[in-house]
C-alpha cells in the first residue's frame, strides 16, 4: 500500500459574505505517485480545493474554515503557507505573476534563496534541466514565449523539490505542440520522480492520455474519484454537468445508445480506430473547395491590405529583432479569419498592426482605404476594435452598462443607449447588466467584451485568444457569441490555438510560422497537411486525426459530422464489441 501524502478531512470553507460554502464537507484522499485531475464546471471549487492542499486556505484567503488537511503527515492547522510550500509546488492559472527576477536563473532560484538554502544555485539548475530551459539560463524573462514561461514558473515550483505538484490548467494558452511538451514533462517528473502531480483541467484529451485518477468536483462537493476510464467512460453524468469527455469517447457513446450503462468507452485516437471499423483501408482525399468559392470571395469588398510589411524590435543589447518578416495579406468583407500558429509565431503582432497599436518597420497596413501606419489608435477606434486576451484589461466602470456605454459616450455618439440596448441584447447580457463586470465569471467577461468592441460597429474586430482560459462548455458557447458578431462587424479575426474553435467557425485560415505566413487557405486544406501542422506546432482534433484513419469522405470537426459519416459507411455497421476495453 502507497502512503497518502495528501489528505481533506470534512473541509468546508465560506468566502467572506458569501450566502453559501464554496467547499462542503469535502474528504479526499491522495497517495504518492498519483497522477489526478481535478474537474468540474465553473464555480464547482476546484481552484477553492486545490488553495487547501498548501494552506493557502485557511491562512490566506479569509472565511469561515471547517475540517482538516494533512499534507505529507503534517496537519495544515498551525503550520504556515511557506511551511507547506516545502513539501508542495503550486504553478496558478496566472502563472506570470509567480515570475519575479529579471532572468531565467534569478527567477528559478528566487524561492530556495529565499528559504535560506545553500544549494540554491544547484536546485535552480536542477529544475532548469527538468523543464528544458537550461539553455535559456540567462534570458531576460519578457524574452521568453509564452511557453517558456509556462516552463519557467514550474521551475521554480520544481527548485523546492516538493513531493507533490498542483498545476492549475497547464495547457491554457499553449500551441498544441507546446501543450503536449508540459504534460510530457508532468508524466516525466511522476514516473521517473516519484511525483504526485495534480492538475486541473478541462481538455479530456490530455486527460485521457496523461492522468491516473479523476476527481470531480459539483457544486462544492466531490461526487466521486475513479480512474480515468471509468471516469471519462462517464459520459451522460459528465454532460449533464457542462463537461465534455475526449471526442472519441462521445463518438462511441453516441453510435452505440443500447450500450451505455457501465460501458467503457474508448479515449484516444487509436482505441476508437479500433472501435470504429473491422479493417484497416485506404484514406481517401479530402474534399476540397473548389475555385470557384475562392473566386466569389475575391469579388468582395477589401477591408484590410498588407504589403511587404516587416516589424522589428530593438533590444535591450540595441539590436533588432524580427517578428514579422514580408507579410502581404488582403481581408475582405464577410470573412471569418483565423491566425493560427505556435507560440511567438507573430499572431498577435500582426493583429496589433491592424489595429494601429505597433507601426510596421518596412511597408505599409491599409484598413478601409486609410493608411494606419504611425497613425494614432485612437484615430481608428471606430473601424478596428481589438479584444484583449484578457477581458477584465478592458473593464474601468462598475457595471456592464456603463462598460459597453463608455466609448460610445467617449466618441459623443447620439445614439448610445440605443446601441447599449442592442449588444446587451444581442450579447445576452440584459440580466447583468447592472452587475460589476470585474465579478463575473470568464465567459461572462468575454461577452462583455465583445459587446464593447461591437458597440461601436467597427469594419474589423480582432480578438487575441477569445476561448483562453474557459471551460470546454463556455467554449462552445462562444462559438454562437462570435456567429453573433457576423451580423455586428464586416470582418472578424481571431488568433487562437484552439483548433476545434477553427474548425466550427473560421471560414478562412492563416497559417503563421516565425514571422511568416506559411498558409492560406479553407479548412479541409489546412488540417489535410499534416506536415504543415506540424511545422506550424499545430495538430489536428481527434475526430480529424480519425477521419482520415477511417477514410472518411472529409475531415469531420463536429461530433455530429463524425458519427453521421460512420454510420454511412458502406462496410456496416460500427462493431458492437470493440470498445469494451479493460479499465
Amino acid at each position: 500500500m502507497r502512503e497518502p501524502v495528501l489528505e481533506l478531512k470534512g473541509v468546508t470553507f465560506t468566502y467572506p459574505g458569501a450566502d453559501q460554502p464554496v467547499l462542503h464537507n469535502v474528504s479526499m484522499r491522495l497517495v504518492e505517485g498519483d497522477f489526478t485531475a481535478v474537474i468540474g464546471s465553473n464555480g464547482s471549487g476546484k481552484s477553492t480545493l486545490c488553495k487547501c492542499f498548501n494552506g493557502l486556505i485557511p491562512h490566506y484567503y479569509s472565511g469561515d474554515f471547517s475540517g482538516e488537511a494533512v499534507i505529507c503527515g503534517l496537519s495544515s492547522e498551525g503550520r504556515s503557507v511557506a511551511e507547506l510550500s516545502r513539501h508542495i509546488g503550486y504553478v496558478y492559472q496566472d502563472f506570470e505573476n509567480q515570475l519575479v527576477r529579471p532572468t531565467v536563473m534569478d527567477d528559478v532560484c528566487f524561492t530556495p534563496l529565499n528559504y535560506g538554502f545553500a544549494d540554491y544555485k544547484e536546485r535552480g539548475e536542477r529544475a532548469l534541466a527538468l523543464t528544458g530551459l537550461s539553455e535559456l539560463r540567462n534570458e531576460f524573462i519578457w524574452q521568453l514565449s509564452g511557453g517558456q514561461k509556462h516552463l519557467l514558473a514550474l521551475a521554480g515550483a520544481l527548485a523546492m523539490e516538493p513531493e507533490i505538484l498542483v498545476i492549475d490548467e497547464p495547457v491554457a494558452q499553449l500551441d498544441p505542440q507546446h501543450a503536449r511538451h508540459i504534460y510530457e514533462i508532468l508524466r516525466r517528473l511522476n514516473v521517473e520522480y516519484g511525483k504526485t502531480i495534480v492538475v486541473i483541467e478541462h481538455h479530456a484529451e490530455f486527460i485521457a492520455d496523461y492522468c491516473r485518477n479523476v476527481i470531480l468536483m459539483d457544486n462544492g462537493s466531490i461526487r466521486w474519484q475513479k480512474p480515468v476510464r471509468e471516469a471519462m467512460s462517464s459520459v451522460d453524468e459528465l454532460l449533464a454537468l457542462g463537461i465534455y469527455p475526449p471526442d472519441v469517447t462521445q463518438a462511441a457513446w453516441m453510435l452505440q445508445p443500447g450500450l451505455r450503462l457501465g460501458r467503457l468507452y474508448p479515449l484516444n485516437v487509436g482505441e476508437g480506430k479500433a472501435c470504429f471499423i473491422h479493417r484497416d483501408k485506404e484514406v481517401v482525399p479530402s474534399v476540397l473547395f473548389t475555385n470557384e468559392v475562392h473566386l466569389v470571395e475575391k469579388e468582395k469588398e477589401i477591408v484590410v491590405q498588407m504589403k511587404d510589411v516587416r516589424l522589428s524590435y530593438r533590444t535591450i543589447h540595441r539590436t533588432m529583432n524580427p517578428v514579422l518578416n514580408g507579410i502581404g495579406l488582403t481581408l475582405r468583407r464577410g470573412e471569418s479569419v483565423a491566425l493560427i500558429g505556435n507560440n511567438g509565431a507573430g499572431k498577435s503582432s500582426l493583429m496589433k498592426l491592424i489595429a494601429g497599436m505597433v507601426r510596421p518597420t518596412e511597408g505599409t497596413v491599409n484598413v478601409k482605404g486609410i493608411k494606419v501606419n504611425g497613425l494614432p489608435p485612437e484615430r481608428l477606434s471606430g473601424i478596428v476594435a481589438y479584444i484583449f486576451q484578457n477581458p477584465e484589461e478592458m473593464f474601468i466602470e462598475d457595471s456592464v452598462r456603463k462598460e459597453i456605454a463608455y466609448y460610445l459616450k467617449a466618441r459623443r455618439l447620439t445614439d448610445t443607449e440605443e446601441r447599449v440596448e442592442q449588444m446587451l441584447h444581442a450579447f445576452r447580457l440584459s440580466e447583468l447588466a447592472e452587475q460589476d463586470a470585474r465579478l463575473l465569471s470568464g465567459g461572462q467577461q468575454r461577452r462583455v467584451s465583445l459587446a464593447i468592441g461591437a458597440a461601436i460597429r467597427p469594419a474589423v474586430m480582432l480578438l487575441d485568444e477569445p476561448t483562453a482560459n474557459l471551460d470546454i462548455s463556455t467554449k462552445q458557447e462562444m462559438v454562437k457569441v462570435l456567429e453573433t458578431l457576423r451580423g455586428q462587424v464586416e470582418t472578424v479575426v481571431i488568433a487562437t490555438h484552439d483548433m476545434q474553435l477553427v474548425a466550427e467557425w473560421a471560414s478562412r485560415i492563416i497559417v503563421m510560422h516565425q514571422g511568416r505566413i506559411i498558409a492560406d487557405g479553407s479548412k479541409d486544406e489546412i488540417f489535410a497537411d499534416g506536415q504543415l501542422l506540424q511545422r506550424a506546432g499545430l495538430a489536428q482534433t481527434p475526430l480529424m486525426e480519425l477521419s482520415q484513419m477511417l477514410g472518411l469522405p472529409h475531415i469531420c470537426s463536429s461530433l455530429e459530422e463524425f458519427t453521421q459519416n460512420v454510420a454511412l459507411q458502406k462496410e456496416g455497421p460500427v462493431h458492437s464489441g470493440c470498445c469494451q476495453t479493460g479499465a
